[in-house]
């Protein structure tokens, strides 16, 4: 009783201004991250089709990004449970900011597709690591309505990064939207150097980095995705080439399982997927990751090229999409931390989020706005819902020193399915517009030398810049674009109904009221006067008592003895 009152006094409970003020490098941080994409996501098209990029090269621009996130995000989180986690956060955020810088200075498509690498490591590190700090600041209790006020000022750069997006590039070009982030970064390594203060992980011997086992991951993943990206386009499915890829890839992931269970800090800890919460949210978060991405990727295709919109429009466009999913996010995490209840709130989103792919998937070139923006909020409202309660109910389930892990993982997951998922959307994308353009221009005999020139444009492969063409044509490509990108969205539909199913299965467990660092604190103690415990079992069949820092012997008095010591530890 003496122990545990002492360790409640030690632990005073922080005002929302301090934890606000804790947290606001990391919320700055994270700005950074969600401005940097969603500041780009309008002006994509237009970059790629100044850099001369092809269909194939715009979905690599993404998914080189997604890819080098996903790779990098366990690792990170790995790390989270070994080394300081404040010099990690820093380290990932200087990582982006460099990568986005020289982003802007791109010269052809293939640089862009390659400095999106660097940008995608620095991701991987914010997103799990921010989740992870705040989870070792703020109980799983509490932490709905200090993220709703984080979530606010997301939504502040989701909103405003595709219009800012658009607008820079109308005004001064694409390239300015690379540069518009740093300033916002600066200000996140000041705020994180002076209002951070996180527990240095407590490790009971000499740091061990699973080396090996980041080298077959990186190979396996990112051989994978080659393999699926590329296959049916660059090389026949039954070619030397696919084989040997899928080959390789099968063998590196295989392998990588296989050295994970009998390294000393594995990258994945195959102890997670014994946990039915953990194994769940997995699954759930495979099928969520494909709807997040896909919308993000392929909305500002769909305004730019199906529906002829200018950036900047296609930004306003957007809105229905964004308040949908930041506004449930925010509702929702406040009713959360009120009531304590979870599991409903996220049925209803990944039942929305079902609804919401499939209203997608009926897309066409003319669909009313209305309807659109009716579909975007659907879907947007259900992922706000599922998307940071997942890893909200992880950390709640799983132990405070494989926190970084489990939330780095189950972020990884997500991330590396819809990275897989927007390569094969995006590869029936262009089948099914090189499809529908071939059956509507089927007959149809260029008249100008305008309709002549941009065939010739549209048979090399490359995004075409809708407002330049032929109105005969312009309406073609609207509707093949229009039509391509509904019907990629139907692969999203089965994935979000196993959504439904994982997030039935999981575990309705209530929400602990300590943070991580207090878990992980207790567990210290625990073992401590376990020990000590031990100890003095030991030593009263013996007759002596051994104490800390030198070895005496003195009679065993009996029970006052005992007391007197555990008063002692206590008191320190």
């Amino acid at each position: 009783m003496t122990h545990a009152s002492s360790s409640s006094a030690a632990m005073p409970v922080r005002s929302p201004r301090e934890v606000y003020t804790a947290i606001s490098g990391l919320v700055v941080g994270m700005f950074v991250a969600v401005l940097s994409g969603t500041v780009v996501s309008t002006s994509m098209p237009v970059i790629i089709a100044d850099l001369g990029g092809t269909q194939s090269q715009y979905t690599w621009v993404i998914t080189a990004s997604l890819l080098a996130t996903a790779v990098s995000t366990p690792i990170w989180g790995k790390l989270a449970d070994l080394v300081d986690r404040k010099i990690l956060v820093q380290l990932s955020l200087i990582i982006f900011t460099v990568g986005t810088v020289i982003a802007g200075f791109s010269t052809d498509t293939n640089m862009l597709i390659a400095v999106r690498v660097v940008q995608g490591i620095g991701v991987g590190g914010l997103m799990s690591l921010v989740m992870i700090a705040v989870a070792l600041i703020i109980s799983p209790r509490e932490r709905g309505k200090y993220m709703g006020v984080v979530g606010g000022i997301m939504a502040l750069g989701t909103i405003g990064g595709p219009l800012l997006g658009g607008l820079l590039t109308d005004v001064w070009g694409w390239r300015s939207n690379f540069f518009v982030g740093v300033p916002f970064a600066i200000l996140a390594l000041v705020l994180l150097q002076f209002t951070l203060h996180l527990p240095k992980p407590q490790r009971d011997s000499k740091v061990s980095i699973d080396y090996f086992g980041i080298v077959l991951l990186a190979v396996g993943v990112s051989t994978l995705l080659i393999w699926v990206s590329m296959g049916g386009n660059q090389f026949d499915w039954d070619s030397s080439t696919s084989i040997m890829l899928a080959v390789t890839a099968g063998v590196a992931i295989t392998a990588f399982i296989a050295v994970e269970f009998f390294v000393k800090e594995p990258i994945v800890p195959m102890s997670l997927f014994t946990g039915r919460t953990f194994t769940l949210s997995v699954i759930a978060s495979i099928a969520i990751g494909v709807s997040m991405f896909a919308t993000s990727v392929f909305l500002a295709q769909y305004f730019q090229l199906a529906r002829g919109a200018t950036p900047t429009e296609s930004g306003l466009m957007t809105i229905p999409m964004i308040v949908g999913q930041m506004g449930a996010s925010i509702i929702i995490g406040q009713l959360v931390s009120r009531f304590g209840k979870w599991k409903g709130w996220m049925l209803t989103g990944s039942v929305l989020t079902t609804v919401g792919v499939s209203l997608m998937a009926t897309l066409r070139y003319d669909t009313p706005f209305p309807l659109v923006a009716g579909y975007m909020f659907v879907l947007g409202a259900g992922l706000g819902m599922v998307m940071q309660n997942l890893t909200l109910i992880v950390q709640n389930d799983t132990s405070p020193r494989q926190l970084g892990a489990a939330s780095s993982n189950v972020n990884f997951f997500r991330t590396i399915a819809g990275t897989i998922g927007v390569t094969v959307m995006g590869s029936l994308l262009s089948t099914s517009v090189a499809s529908y353009m071939a059956d509507a221009l089927d007959g149809f005999v260029p008249t100008t030398p305008d309709e002549v020139s941009a065939l010739e444009h549209l048979a090399s492969g490359d995004v075409p810049k809708v407002g330049q063409l032929p109105d005969t044509i312009r309406a073609i490509v609207e509707g093949a674009y229009g039509h391509g990108i509904a019907d990629a969205f139907i692969i999203a539909i089965p994935l979000a109904v196993i959504s439904i199913i994982a997030i039935a299965f999981i575990k309705n467990k209530p929400l602990s009221t300590k943070n991580a660092a207090e878990q992980l604190r207790e567990q210290a103690e625990d073992s401590a006067i376990e020990v000590a415990e031990a100890e003095v079992g030991g030593s009263m069949s013996t007759g002596t008592i051994r104490t800390a820092g030198a070895e005496s012997s003195k009679p065993a008095t009996g029970s006052v003895t005992v007391l007197e010591r555990d008063d002692r530890e206590s008191r320190s």
